[in-house]
């Protein structure tokens, strides 16, 4: 089976979805026997793909089609044209606003989130309209959707109307070589014990503002040398999280550390005191699941799918009761016995996460697609065929 997969949506290797195609693209190249896959990669991202190169197809996208509405243009004209021409029998898409219209082969497409239809201010008009109005249109042209958690797969049938049947839940797996108990090394640019939340950086959808509000109540509460160490890039409304963290009277005390490349995780996970994940809305959620296979302490939300994925494993808050966020903030730091429990826990926890599964799970859906696919296009051409040859 040839199948082709789409990574312009990767963001450089910055995001949750970058950390699914690798991931996946791994899994899939592992299997005994996995499809023939044809990565679809823009030229500047060629060096990520540098695992596959040898043992899956690399087709090279110009960089001008890159930002956000040449890419949507892309994949909607040209890379139809390109799918037929290779002869591939399924095609992946894993983001919601570049699933395609035409349908050159049978179509698979992962939702991760629909965050922005929970968090106000999370996007601007433009991009709500083309995700309430143009992708539930798309959706429907696809012949298989994976959603990543239970959650996301009920966004979808309300705002999408997709029916249960074209839809599929595979949570997302864990690499439980690198994200594993180790021992703590220190970190630069941390001299204390610290909270560490690993998110981009945007306002308000990921809530770093209240965090640090909650950190400032913590701090004059307890006069705790702990720190705040916030890991990740810039993104939209960044500029509201350095505001706030510059306004704190513990300002000394929060840390930014910027983009944290994928092997420099673990380890800071493992020296962290505990991680902290008050995200307003998550179709998944890495971090807190990374963070308990390294035996850390977790404090997050029960909002999207976070209540899927860490269980009973958490220490959990409402992300909008700043108070409430103190109060576990100094708990996580003073409670030995709460905190073991919640290592224990999360760690037995994280083990229910698998790539491998993820990859033979979705290596069926496109088989599905596949079968679904060429019965719908049997039918297609009965219909069409002058009635004396039937």
């Amino acid at each position: 089976m040839k199948v082709g997969l789409s990574t312009s949506v990767i963001q450089r290797g910055k995001t949750g979805i970058a950390q699914y195609v690798f991931a996946l693209t791994r899994a899939l190249l592992d299997l005994p026997d996995g499809p023939e896959l044809t990565l679809f990669v823009l030229e500047e991202d060629r060096p990520l793909f540098a695992f596959a190169e040898g043992r899956a197809q690399i087709e090279i996208v110009s960089e001008k089609y890159r930002p956000a509405v040449r890419n949507i243009l892309w994949h909607q004209l040209a890379l139809p044209r390109r799918v037929r021409a290779l002869g591939l029998d399924v095609l992946h898409v894993p983001s919601y606003r570049r699933m395609l219209w035409s349908r050159p082969c049978p179509l698979v497409a992962t939702i991760h989130d629909l965050a922005p239809f929970h968090v106000t201010g999370k996007y601007d008009w433009k991009r709500m309209f083309y995700g309430r109005v143009i992708v539930r249109r798309l959706a429907a042209r696809q012949d298989e959707i994976i959603a990543i958690s239970h959650n996301t797969a009920a966004d979808i049938t309300r705002f999408f109307q997709v029916e249960a049947g074209n839809m599929e839940v595979v949570h997302n797996g864990l690499d439980h070589e690198r994200f594993c108990p180790g021992e703590a090394v220190s970190q630069p640019q941390v001299d204390h014990r610290y909270f560490l939340y690993v998110s981009r950086l945007e306002h308000p959808g990921k809530n770093h503002v209240r965090l640090i509000e909650a950190f400032n109540q913590f701090k004059t509460a307890t006069h705790s040398p702990w720190l705040l160490v916030l890991g990740g890039s810039d993104w939209h409304g960044a500029e509201a999280i350095h505001e706030a963290a510059a306004r704190s009277p513990f300002a000394s005390d929060i840390r930014f550390l910027g983009f944290v490349a994928d092997e420099k995780l673990p380890a800071l996970y493992r020296s962290a005191g505990a991680v902290v994940y008050p995200s307003l809305y998550e179709g998944f959620g890495f971090p807190p699941l990374e963070a308990m296979a390294c035996g850390c302490p977790v404090l997050t939300t029960h909002r999207g799918a976070l209540a899927e994925v860490v269980g009973d494993a958490a220490s959990i808050v409402d992300p909008e009761n700043i108070g409430e966020m103190a109060v576990e903030l100094e708990r996580l730091a003073t409670d030995e016995r709460w905190r073991a429990r919640l290592i224990e826990a999360g760690t037995q926890n994280a083990a229910r996460f698998a790539w491998r599964t993820c990859a033979e799970a979705t290596h069926q859906i496109y088989r599905q697609a596949m079968a679904e696919g060429q019965s719908v296009m049997d039918e297609s051409r009965r219909k069409e065929s002058p009635a004396w040859i039937s």
